[in-house]
């Protein structure tokens, strides 16, 4: 594949010429969400050996769309499922922004709860219900979109963005991360965009602007040699189940603070501005509640809801397995327990040296007359961008046209690893631009994604190109 010729730098676009690219996405509604269900209709379940051939055929649409558009397109394989690489023509002096995206998506199960097919993308309520309606073809279309209407009307783009769509995100996007650093000169940019996240609320645009890590393990307790009778035993051989209870509980103590030695030790403090901003969001403890099905709340003691989501670090047990399972009682002593945990981490946290924290502190509290193994999964540290760069200026400007509402600045709970791993390789700026909402259902039944948030990403970022132009130009 040759590379696009550079052109010289065309400057951002009048009000009068954006104002009519705005006012032909909205004469196309009808067009640009068909593509979105024409994609959505593919299955490409990337865990599913039985869905190789439809997870390449998703990603055979994305690059024809693109090839259609004019843009420069390489498919490259992988050890598994294959990345497309896109990007129109430098600009001389401009800068170059990356849009990060996938093509994947997760299993459909349990199929019974879905009200209408998982691959057969239906409008409810102004919803678009599908597998892979938010997470995350729909969030990265909308990018696609913009760029593809820039050059149908004949707009010479103020910068240059290169996409980077891949197939394995949902299954840990193990082969990008390998492949990053072959791959950096061809994926160079000065900020990723990325949008595979939620709004703050509804018709509450955010930027998101931090990401926890995350650390995985599994901790097995051994005990007797095999179950034994509780009768005949019980009182004279320590239960691995009990045993392993009180590992775990020796993890948290009554104020919601992790009993680690040293797990602290990096987290960075809240700033006073972080704290007082997010204190404005309008957040209420009952209705987040409510939403999960609790009577009350539970967290580290001294910090806000979203202080202890966005920016605290985290353990949680995630599943526990000891004993007998089936139907009736079988009075034994088990002679293994095991637990599933994990531990959000933020930025400046270390996965492997949590690993080594870890052991020295199950050392100190296993009881007398059993043995453990922790076996380690997978880890990856938090991220934390910054807020006041030109990139971040521009997606506020665009985003507040598009929506009508500024966004606010937060951070998301949960992890995406490879973002870490750009900064890290690329050494660029990132923008988390999140479309979706918090009730989307990502990874559930029932997947949706707001038609109307779909139509305002497109718009803003159609603006979002223009914006950069003018803030980094």
């Amino acid at each position: 594949m040759s590379p696009p010729r550079e052109n010289a730098a065309p400057g951002p676009l009048d009000d009068t010429s954006l104002n009519q690219l705005i006012e032909s996405l909205d004469a196309d509604r009808n067009g640009l969400l068909d593509d979105l269900i024409d994609w959505l209709r593919i299955p490409s379940v990337s865990s599913d050996s039985r869905l190789r051939a439809e997870v390449r055929r998703a990603c055979d649409w994305v690059g024809e769309k693109f090839a259609a558009a004019g843009l420069s397109v390489e498919t490259i394989p992988t050890q598994g499922h294959p990345m497309v690489v896109a990007q129109t023509a430098p600009v001389a002096g401009a800068p170059v922004v990356l849009v990060y995206g996938h093509y994947d998506v997760q299993p459909a199960e349990p199929l019974e709860d879905w009200v209408s097919g998982p691959f057969e993308p239906t409008v409810r309520g102004g919803d678009l219900f599908a597998r892979g309606a938010t997470d995350d073809k729909g969030q990265v279309l909308t990018h696609i979109q913009s760029v593809c209407r820039w050059l149908s009307a004949g707009h010479d783009l103020p910068l240059q963005i290169k996409f980077l769509i891949e197939g394995e995100e949902e299954v840990g996007s193990e082969n990008l991360e390998r492949m990053l650093p072959e791959l950096a000169e061809k994926l160079a940019c000065d900020c990723v965009v990325i949008s595979d996240s939620s709004q703050y609320a509804d018709g509450q645009p955010a930027i998101t602007y931090g990401l926890r890590g995350i650390a995985t393990y599994e901790l097995t307790v051994r005990g007797p040699s095999q179950d034994l009778h509780s009768g005949s035993f019980g009182g004279a051989v320590m239960n691995p189940a009990i045993a392993l209870c009180k590992m775990l509980s020796s993890m948290v103590d009554e104020n919601g603070v992790i009993q680690v030695p040293g797990y602290y030790d990096r987290v960075q403090p809240l700033t006073e501005a972080e704290r007082q901003q997010w204190a404005q969001l309008p957040q209420s403890d009952a209705a987040f509640a409510a939403s999960v099905g609790v009577k009350e709340l539970f967290g580290e003691q001294g910090y806000t809801t979203d202080e202890r989501r966005w920016a605290r670090p985290t353990f949680d047990i995630n599943g526990l397995t000891s004993g007998h399972q089936g139907e009736g009682v079988k009075t034994i002593i088990p002679a293994i327990a095991s637990a599933k945990i994990s531990f959000r981490l933020v930025a400046d946290q270390d996965p492997k040296e949590l690993t080594e924290q870890l052991r020295q502190h199950f050392d100190a509290v296993t009881p007398t007359g059993v043995t453990w193994e922790l076996e380690t999964d997978h880890g990856a540290p938090g991220m934390l961008a910054k807020i006041d760069t030109p990139f971040a200026k521009a997606a506020e400007i665009a985003i507040d046209a598009a929506f009508g509402t500024k966004p606010v600045f937060i951070r998301e709970g949960g992890s995406i690893p490879i973002v870490t791993r750009f900064q890290e390789v690329l050494g660029c700026d990132c923008l988390l631009l999140g479309w979706g909402l918090s009730d989307d259902n990502t990874h559930s039944p029932n997947e949706k994604f707001r038609v109307q948030d779909y139509h305002r990403g497109i718009q803003a970022s159609t603006r979002l190109w223009n914006e950069i132009a003018k803030q980094v130009g």
